[in-house]
This record gives C-alpha cells, structure tokens and sequence, in this order.
C-alpha cells in the first residue's frame, strides 16, 4: 500500500468505525459484529503502526475506546486507559524489545524481562478502591472519560468489594469478560425468552455491563481478570510480575498463563504455547500481551500517542478463505484517486464475515490478473486486514478486468502522476465525489467535529448549492429560514446545528488545517507543523517564501513530500482565498502545545552527535516536555545545540551562527532544573 492509499483507508476507516460506535453505544442497533468491529479497528491500528505520520485525531487508535454512552454517567478517569500498539511476527517483537533497548542506551547483554499473558476478548474496566472499599468502577470509554458501572460491576463475583492491606489508592485495571460455556448458556436462554442473541461473548459481556439496571447485569454470567493498574497511593512492586502478584494476593483474579521471561525468545515459546491451546481456554483471546518487567524503565519509556512504548499486544496470524469475486467497483475519494474496492460472497475467516476487500490499484489487479468472476482465496493479515492473496483461476479464458481512464463520478479524464500508480481525476472541484469527501472530511470527528452535518445533510445543502467549500458552512445562518421550510428540519433542529457550527469558531487550527486535506498532512503532522509555526498564518507565509519548502522540510516530522504538498497548497490562489476565507470566519485558535511551560517553551533544540546517558528519542521527548521543539536541521532560528562525541557539520555551523552549545551533561542539567 502506497503512502496516499493508506491516508485515504486511515480516513474511510475513522468515518466507519465513528459510524458503528454511534450504532452500538447510542441508538443500540450495531449493524456488525463485535468481533467484524474488532478487525476495523486493528486494520486501523496496523496502517498507523506502518504510517505513523498519518495517524489522525479520530483514528480508533488515537481514541483509544468508543466514546461513553449518553445513557450512563461519564467518570473521568484518573490516568487514561491506554490502548496498546500490534504485533504480528516474532520479528515485529524483537523490533518491540530492539526500539525499547534503543530509547533506554541498553547495551545488547543487559536482560530485558516480559511478562507474557494472554489478551483476552472483553471489555476494559477500571475498579477504584479508597481504603480498601471499592468506590467506583468504569468502562474505558474513550480513553479519558469512561461510564459509571459501579452499582453492576458490584454484582460480578469475582471483584472483591473490601480489600485487607491494599494501598490507600488503588485503581486496579481488567478485562470483564463472559465465558464460552457461559456465553452459549446465556444466547439459549436469550433465544427461548424471545431476547437479543449476541454476536460473540465479548458483545455479550459488554451488553451486559452496560445495563441501567444493574439487576440485569446480575442475572448475566460476567467474570473478571486483572492485569494493571491506574493510580496508586503507594507502588505495588518495582516489577511488572512483582506488582501482579501483589493484585492476586489482594483477592483479584489473574489468568494462570501469566508469566514472565527473561527475554524474547523465551515470551514468544509462551505465546506458541498459548496460540496452541486457544481453542481450548474457557474464553475467547486474540494474542498475548507483552510487557517490560522493570517499572523504573517502564517509567522511562512513557507513551506515544495513545499506547505505551512498555508493552504490546503479539495478534494471531492470519486465517484463510475462499470465495467469489462477484464485483470490483471504483470509489472516487476526495483527493480524486480511484480505489478498486472488491464485492465478495461472504465468507467467514477466523469467526468474521467479510465481504469487501481494497484492490489497493490497478497494479495490484493486474498482478493478481482479477477479474469478476473470478474464484479469490483472501485472508485477514494479522485477522486485521481483508485482502486478496491468490486468484484461484487466473487461466480462464475471459476479458481481463478494464480499468476506466474517466472519472466514474465526473467523467473527467483520470491519469497517474508521473512515478505513480495511483490513478487520479482530473476534475478537481468539479467533480461532485471529490467536493462532497472534501467537504465530509472538514466536519469529521478528527477535523472540525461539527454535530449535525452528517453526509445526508452535506449532500442535501451541497444539491441547494448552499455550501460548495468549507467557509461556506460559517455562512449558513443565512439559510435559516430556507432551511425552517424544508422537510425534517424544524426550529429546534436548525437551531442545533447553527449553534454547532458557532461552536467551532475559535476551535483547535491543528484540526482547521488537516481538514483542509492537503495530500500527506494527518492531524499529527498538522501539529507538528504548528507547533513549530503557531499559526495557519505563519505557516502559510513560511511556505510561500523563498526558502519554503526547506524551512518545511526541517519541522521535525516533516519531510520533503510533505513539505511540497504544503508548499503547493498555498501557493494555489483559490486555496489561499479559501483559507483566509475560513481564518476569517472560523477564526481558529493558536496551537498551543500539550507540555509544560518552561523558560525553554517555543525554543528550539538540534542534538548532534552521539549521545552517552540517553537515546536521541529519550532526548526528544524530553525537549518537548520542556515545551521545546527538537529540529532535525542548524539554522537562526535555532536557540540550543546539544553536541554529542563526533559531532559534525552541525555543530560546525552551531558555531559559525554563535548559537549556544551545550553537552550532555550540562543538558541532563537543563532538563532537572527546568
């Protein structure tokens, strides 16, 4: 999959998974399985493992749950409940041990322990004890904010209520789940009583959870399994297995098959272990879930984006099928590219019902040499990602598959861009697939997030001619009335919607700027350039200078593809006319960086050379906690230089411009101080 393709399946997957949480925890009528939901989400999460610098704010990844439902009380998490990066080869986890020695300065003979235990197919939740007495409990939710479950967590078994000897704060972290037995016991009686049938157990259990009334919770067999913590009054342990251990002697019940090991090698012979008996375990996993042991240097590896760099979760491998290729259709996406999308006759691999897979291009259908017709054996690499892997008939006699040289939606002519295998239209803005993605993507959950501009209502004003860009949606208290006289629109409806659109006034330009969908900039390279820049302003005027794309280039993150998109994009008229246009009544806020004040907030800072005590990423990160910016490149603008043994040209020219230079030592300083 090519850079571009995956922005635009990054994209397609938010839309749809946003679409389903909405199905599932708002109105209760999921339209899929749980565990077809699950395979979304971690298609998701191995595109963004593979593209980290398209990774988006709505992204299943980056929200790390569902947001809460409206039909609970929200809680607040006291430290967020994380989600977890994938593996999916014994390769993929000794790159995980290899990124963690590197972050760390380990010397290849320093042991690095896991601990190893199974990822069980539940439902996350948090269980807070205040002097040994449980007072609440939470679903994950979206990661920061999670529902009020305590009166029905109370009525799961396996959760003590009073705790002898624990910290005065404990948040202990699990997984309720529902067993297989249990699970078919429950779909019988369910069935008899003429009540809803889940999907799978995990569905099960998380419909059962999340009952109002915790009577209902009750009469279903939930159990559940600890494996974390949250905040904590005092340490557990100074080890992962020390601190676990310390939960079962509390009471908390903790699967048999965690251990821990003394490194890689010996974890992944567990995992094989593990992969060997799941059919056999009393409930359902999807992989084992691997943690470094230490605390102190799980401390010090801390986070990135939503996922601790401490752990990971080593998925199963692929399960699969054979079926028909009934259809291969083209889809218009809103940068105009033509993606091959593959109708199937359903076919279940690994417990999931897939029935449309990505083509990916026109070089992939020609490799394959598909056509309609054709008998396909597909798999879910990683049970994450649908894809064709063999045409089972290559050799019949019948027309190979046409790829159109028009526009489906538009008829303009459609071509690849030198060294490209994508094939584009040309129509730009009038091409009507191309102007309503643009406009659905600008108010999607990870740009704008305007509520009540869904694609009907798009499509609908896009047809009035009342909104054809962007700013046009700031204008539209203009239509108001227009809009009273229409069907399904009453007053309280309209008058919603205005003041959702007014809300976004002054709201976050990271967002504004990635939902203006320049190629190559997702909601993480939009900060990145902000943070940098400070505003869409500044950021527009340093593209169009003389030097543009260099300066670009040298934001950390940001390379020189990105760099001339962004350069390209402000220097089109119309789109310069469009941004001030959306600058004027939008008038988003200044970025404002998530770290801490510091007298080194909004400085930059180079390291150069090699660093002893620390990894070039520990010292990066560390910059940007100080509110720093850690460029890859010496220039005027540069207010430190950290030089390491060997230092070069950098500090050559550090030197040459008379900025400051420190070493590592004196940085380690900075950095106590600061």
């Amino acid at each position: 999959m090519t850079e571009a393709e995956a922005g635009r399946r990054l994209r397609q997957l938010a839309k749809e998974i946003a679409r389903h949480n909405r199905l599932y925890h708002d109105q209760d009528a999921p339209e899929i399985s749980d565990a077809d939901y699950d395979a979304l989400v971690r298609e998701n999460a191995a595109l963004e493992a593979e593209y980290p610098h398209l990774v988006r704010a709505d992204s299943p990844n980056a929200q790390v749950g569902a947001a809460p439902s409206s039909a609970l009380a929200k809680v607040t998490h006291a430290r967020p409940m994380l989600s977890l990066e994938n593996a999916f080869s014994a390769e993929d986890v000794h790159d995980f041990v290899r990124r963690a020695r590197r972050f760390l300065s380990l010397s290849e003979d320093e042991p690095v322990a896991l601990t190893a235990e199974p990822k069980i197919d539940g439902l996350s939740a948090s269980l807070r004890y205040e002097g040994g007495t449980l007072v609440l409990a939470a679903t994950r939710g979206d990661g920061t904010v999670g529902e009020d479950v305590t009166p029905n967590v109370r009525t799961i078994n396996d959760i003590p209520q009073q705790l002898t000897g624990a910290p005065d704060v404990l948040e202990v972290r699990g997984e309720v789940y529902m067993s297989k037995a249990d699970f078919a016991a429950l779909n019988e009686r369910q069935a008899a009583a003429g009540g809803k049938v889940f999907a799978n157990p995990r569905n099960g259990a998380a419909g059962s959870l999340r009952q109002k009334d915790p009577a209902n919770t009750a009469a279903r067999p939930l159990r559940f399994l600890a494996h974390g913590w949250g905040e904590l009054s005092e340490p557990l342990g100074t080890t992962q297995a020390e601190a676990v251990e310390h939960l079962r002697a509390l009471g908390f019940p903790v699967d048999e098959r965690f251990g821990l090991f003394p490194g890689a090698d010996a974890a992944l012979a567990h995992y094989a272990a593990i992969e060997h008996a799941r059919a056999d375990l009393p409930f359902d996993i999807d992989g084992v879930v691997y943690k470094l042991d230490r605390l102190d240097w799980q401390e010090r590896l801390g986070f990135v984006g939503r996922a601790p760099r401490w752990a990971i979760a080593h998925k199963f491998p692929a399960e699969k099928a054979e079926t028909t290729l009934e259809r291969i259709e083209i889809q218009v996406g809103r940068t105009g590219k033509l993606t091959p999308i593959g109708r199937l006759r359903p076919v279940g691999v690994g417990g999931v019902i897939v029935s449309n897979v990505t083509l990916h291009n026109r070089d992939e259908i020609a490799r394959l040499g598909l056509r309609e017709g054709d008998r396909v054996r597909i798999q879910r690499a990683g049970d994450v990602i649908p894809q064709v892997v063999e045409n089972l008939t290559p050799d019949e006699d019948r027309p190979a598959f046409r790829y159109p040289d028009h526009c489906p939606a538009c008829g303009s002519e459609a071509v690849a861009e030198e060294g490209e295998v994508d094939i584009r239209c040309t129509g730009g803005l009038v091409c009507p697939a191309q102007r309503l993605e643009r406009l659905k993507h600008f108010v999607s959950r990870g740009a704008m997030d305007i509520d009540g501009l869904g694609e009907k209502t798009i499509v609908e004003f896009a047809d009035l001619g009342w909104i054809e860009k962007p700013s046009d949606i700031f204008r539209l208290g203009v239509h108001r009335t227009d809009m009273l006289g229409r069907e399904g629109w009453k007053e309280k409806s309209v008058d919603a919607l205005l003041a959702a659109i007014e809300a976004r006034k002054g709201f976050d330009s990271a967002r504004l700027l990635f939902g203006l969908g320049i190629r190559h900039v997702g909601i993480v390279t939009a900060r990145d350039l902000l943070k940098c820049f400070g505003t869409i302003d500044a950021l527009q005027a340093a593209a169009r200078g003389d030097d543009g794309i260099a300066e670009l280039s040298a934001v950390e993150g940001v390379g020189p593809v990105v760099a001339e998109a962004v350069h390209d994009f402000f220097h089109e008229p119309h789109n310069r006319e469009e941004v001030a246009a959306l600058l004027r009544f939008a008038a988003p806020a200044p970025f404002v960086s998530q770290a801490r004040e510091t007298e080194w907030s909004g400085k930059t800072i180079v390291f150069t050379g090699s660093l002893e005590t620390m990894s070039r990423d520990e010292a990066k990160a560390q910059a940007e906690r100080l509110g720093a910016r850690a460029a890859g490149s010496v220039s005027a603008k540069t207010d430190l230089v950290v030089a390491g043994p060997g230092a070069g040209s950098k500090l050559k020219k550090a030197e040459e411009l008379g900025i400051r230079v420190a070493t590592e030592e004196e940085w380690a300083r900075i950095v106590a101080e600061a």
